[in-house]
């Protein structure tokens, strides 16, 4: 696995940020395509992209200054590196907020539009973890067997140690959500029943995979890992966005 694919003049390509971006430009084709398909305007999922996109990644690092505010406080030079340190449920969250401050802009509906997206972060959610996986970021435990992998030269995972492919097991299962998503649109009726799936689904993926993460210097709360721990909640607002599409789905016709 090699992070920094190639060079052009001063500038390297590394295929973290290459996987993202085709995470990113992949979601946005599919939006875009699913858009026409359900009658909604297209030109909207360009916007709804922008804002996501800014707003998530703004949230992502906020969040991760958060989580990691002791080494902070005993290194304030972590604060200047901005493009290293990101948390996934950070920019989830920010990602929604900012389609929400979109709808709110231009009158759209916002759960509808949810519902268009957020398969597609899932599907995005999968190239970027590909991306983890090439820097040797996110890294599983030491594992030993058919399935354990070994980094020689990375700069975040242990070197020449085996250890569980825990990037490649969750973009495994972000497709496998992608391609979930995809089919329960056409099943649930309901604006925000969709969006409801992804929370719960990814909430309840992502705790489970926490057990076999080996950087847990990620921090803890108690016996759960930060991210197993906001999980519980995000899991929570799932399933009450869903009961509450199912019984007042009307209130959120328009916001």
């Amino acid at each position: 696995m090699k992070n920094e694919l190639f060079s052009i003049g001063g500038f390297t390509i590394h295929a973290y940020g290459l996987m993202i971006a085709i995470g990113i430009y992949m979601a946005y084709i599919v939006s875009d395509y699913r858009a026409k398909k359900k009658g909604l305007d297209p030109d909207h999922v360009f916007g709804l992209a922008v804002y996501g996109v800014l707003i998530g990644l703004v949230s992502a690092k906020l969040l991760y200054y958060i989580t990691t505010i002791d080494q902070i406080i005993a290194n304030p030079k972590l604060l200047l590196d901005i493009s290293n340190g990101f948390v996934v449920y950070g920019g989830i969250i920010g990602g929604i907020l900012g389609g929400y401050i979109y709808c709110r802009k231009y009158q759209l509906n916002f759960l509808k539009y949810v519902d268009l997206i957020l398969p597609a972060v899932a599907l995005a959610q999968g190239f970027g973890r590909i991306g983890c996986f090439m820097a040797g970021c996110c890294y599983g435990r030491e594992a030993h067997g058919a399935f354990a992998i070994i980094f020689h030269n990375s700069a975040y995972a242990p070197n020449e140690i085996p250890l569980l492919p825990t990037q490649l097991m969750s973009s495994a299962f972000d497709f496998l959500h992608f391609a979930l998503l995809l089919w329960l649109s056409g099943k649930l009726k309901q604006d925000g029943q969709v969006g409801a799936m992804y929370l719960i689904i990814y909430s309840l993926g992502r705790f489970v995979i926490e057990f076999y993460r080996g950087d847990l210097i990620r921090g803890t709360v108690g016996a759960l890992t930060t991210s197993q721990f906001i999980s519980l909640f995000v899991a929570a607002a799932g399933v009450i966005l869903m009961l509450v599409c199912q019984k007042r789905n009307s209130k959120f016709e328009t916001c």
